[in-house]
């Protein structure tokens, strides 16, 4: 039986200069995903037209999934955060689409009888992905810890409650975007190994029911579940910060 490539594959590079960077597979799903969103926004916005009074059809339907995900700001945030609705909304959706991107993951048997994988992994089980989610939200948390406490303030709170805890309060600020980052990157990556060597290692016909579950779990409920709990410790970080 074929085996998985769980690698991040360098499609191909550009060149700036003297420095060469390589675009990769995870950066070519991610603007895909960021495209296909644009569209359908602006699709959803020309079937709309002219918001009514009286919302129905497609303004009902979005009309609910933004007052969800205002209610959701501010139970995390407070009521004066729900201006981050939108951000931590558009987050929340991209991630969601990211992790459910292994839905497209599918067995495919070649000539020879191995069964391989037949699409591009999500972009999340990449740490790339991940880690830069993750150090917006730590750039978040400093900007607006600054901008609402002044920056006496918030140096003053790395020496609390006693300057000698300064290089441990340190440390705990570092370690935020890489708990955040390895979360979401551990667990994408290990459904998506675990799906993989399912098809890697049984036969054709153990592939027919079962993988329905394993996507199921996997891919549905856990990245819907990371991508709510990514989303809440971020709003969580940002608001202390902006009220310590």
């Amino acid at each position: 039986m074929g085996g998985f490539d769980f690698n991040n594959h360098y499609v191909f590079p550009v060149k700036l200069g003297n420095y060469e960077f390589w675009v990769t597979e995870s950066l070519i799903v991610s603007f895909f995903i960021c495209t296909m969103l644009v569209l359908i926004a602006l699709v959803i916005r020309y079937f709309i037209g002219k918001p009514k009074k009286i919302p129905a059809g497609v303004q009902n339907v979005m009309e609910f999934i933004v007052e969800m995900l205002d209610n959701f700001t501010v139970s995390s945030m407070g009521e004066k955060c729900i201006g981050f609705s939108s951000f931590y909304g558009s987050m929340f959706i991209y991630i969601i689409v990211s992790n459910l991107a292994g839905l497209f993951l599918g067995p495919v048997v070649n000539s020879n009888g191995d069964v391989t994988i037949g699409f591009m992994r999500p972009p999340t089980a990449d740490l790339a992905v991940t880690f830069s989610l993750a150090m917006l939200t730590f750039f978040m948390i400093h900007y607006f810890a600054i901008r609402s406490k002044g920056v006496g303030n918030w140096l003053k709170g790395f020496t609390e409650p006693m300057w000698l805890l300064t290089p441990i309060n340190l440390i705990g600020e570092i370690s935020t975007p890489i708990s955040l980052g390895f979360r979401l990157f551990g667990n994408v990556l290990g459904g998506t190994i675990i799906i993989g060597l399912y098809y890697a290692m049984l036969p054709v016909l153990a592939l027919i029911g079962i993988p329905i579950a394993l996507h199921g779990y996997f891919d549905v409920f856990a990245g819907v579940l990371q991508a709510f709990i990514f989303v809440m410790l971020s709003m969580t970080f940002v608001s202390n910060a902006m009220d310590d």
